[in-house]
């Protein structure tokens, strides 16, 4: 019985190493892609996250992250739930940049471009493709993770409300 659950496992191992050197579907070859110092950066994220959001009119809210590696690796889709409200953004590189978007509960789609990245923070502001205009659109405007350590992280928003520039932040740390 030992020796069935020794070749299993040695079976099991090295069949893994073979799919993940494989990088393919069917008979297609996925080639090989390179991913930018933002991807990278973001992917510090993966994993769930917990915390409290602070609206700049002084409400304070849960909120919860979930940041999943999908598309071989190559896109991270994370699943945000701000006081029971759930959005979505997705992260992938294009050409070397990293290509941000939000699918927000204001009923709008912002694009971002990263604005400033180092070892313990990556900053974004809005990309203007979508066309949004402050005085004609709610969106989001700004986001950024600051890396307090790898379990706790600040992420900073602006937000266009109704023609306002509003300000948050999140305190948030992982849970798995």
């Amino acid at each position: 019985m030992k020796l069935k659950n020794i070749i299993l496992c040695l079976m099991l191992f090295f069949t893994t190493n073979l799919i993940a050197e494989d990088n393919s579907i069917g008979d297609v070859n996925l080639g090989k892609t390179e991913q930018s110092k933002a991807f990278i950066q973001m992917k510090r994220m993966l994993g769930e996250w917990n915390g409290k959001l602070y609206q700049e009119s002084g409400a304070v809210v849960e909120t919860y992250s979930n940041f999943r590696l999908v598309s071989n690796g190559n896109s991270i889709v994370e699943t945000l739930i701000e006081d029971g409200v759930e959005m979505m953004t997705t992260y992938s590189d294009k050409d070397g940049e990293l290509v941000i978007k939000h699918y927000c509960a204001l009923g709008t789609e912002p694009m971002f471009v990263v604005s400033s990245l180092d070892k313990n923070s990556i900053q974004l502001m809005s990309d203007p493709t979508p066309g949004y205009h402050p005085d004609k659109h709610n969106f989001v405007k700004t986001m950024g993770w600051t890396f307090n350590d790898n379990d706790a992280v600040r992420v900073d928003a602006t937000l266009h409300i109704d023609g306002e520039l509003q300000t948050q932040y999140s305190l948030i740390e992982r849970v798995n």
